[in-house]
């Protein structure tokens, strides 16, 4: 069975407004989409609820993070059991910004990766080198370094609840991004990765999305590379853009 396509706008700490916010809205809510598409997105938490009010059922909405815990003293963090509680189908965890500006390890991403499917959630686990282990030919290692604690703690059969997002960190906001070779390659690998360390049926079906500055004009020919399921955007998914971007297969 073919892997349906996903694309995700990561919003980050944006927009500014709550107006902003719901011209983002109204935009998506108007544009014609491709209903073959799974279109999932992640505004700030602030605007959780209100976005998964006011957005057309066919989208769905993530959070940008959770903690290992559902409740307690831990000032600051999100709840995956208040997320699940909500209707809030997915979360983002391991982005390299969270990482890198709030050094998350590998292991501590895979033990949030296990609460929040405990809870019912659906993970968009995001990994990805920096551009000196690009150039030291590290990108495979670095990966499967990111993806093993997590392969660890699951089950074959959480990873159809499971979305692997490919960024490389160098291509994240910079401009720079990936050759369709290059997302391929490092694609394959980590659904060769899967194979070795999971089961053959899992690497066959779980998607595995790039992301690290997809735009329009890029969209297309990403799409075609016979591993690539899709995208995780982040700029481009606060402009009229992320529509083109959605619709990227479209026939």
């Amino acid at each position: 069975m073919p892997r349906q396509f996903f694309v995700g706008g990561n919003f980050k700490l944006n927009p500014a407004t709550r107006e902003a916010k719901q011209a983002l809205i109204k935009t998506l809510n108007s544009a014609d989409l491709d209903p073959n598409v799974e279109v999932v997105i992640a505004p700030p938490a602030i605007y959780l609820i209100p976005v998964q009010e006011s957005v057309r059922k066919e989208i769905k909405v993530a959070a940008q993070n959770s903690y290992v815990k559902g409740s307690g003293a831990f000032t600051g963090e999100i709840s995956p059991a208040q997320l699940a509680d909500a209707g809030i189908p997915y979360v983002i965890l391991g982005h390299s910004e969270r990482r890198t500006l709030f050094h998350e390890t590998s292991d501590f991403v895979a033990q949030k990766t296990r609460v929040a499917l405990d809870t019912g959630l659906s993970v968009i686990l995001c990994v990805g080198e920096t551009l000196s282990e690009r150039e030291a030919n590290q990108t495979a290692e670095v990966v499967q370094a990111q993806l093993k604690p997590v392969v660890d703690l699951l089950k074959p059969e959480d990873w159809k609840k499971v979305v692997v997002a490919y960024e490389p960190v160098w291509a994240i906001g910079t401009g720079k991004v990936a050759t369709s070779a290059q997302a391929q390659e490092a694609h394959a690998d980590i659904r060769s990765y899967l194979q070795q360390s999971v089961t053959p049926e899992v690497a066959e079906t779980t998607r595995i999305i790039y992301g690290g500055s997809v735009t329009a004009s890029n969209c297309k020919e990403l799409s075609t590379q016979p591993d690539v399921d899709g995208f995780l955007v982040g700029g481009a998914s606060l402009k009229p853009e992320f529509v083109d971007i959605i619709n990227a297969t479209r026939k």
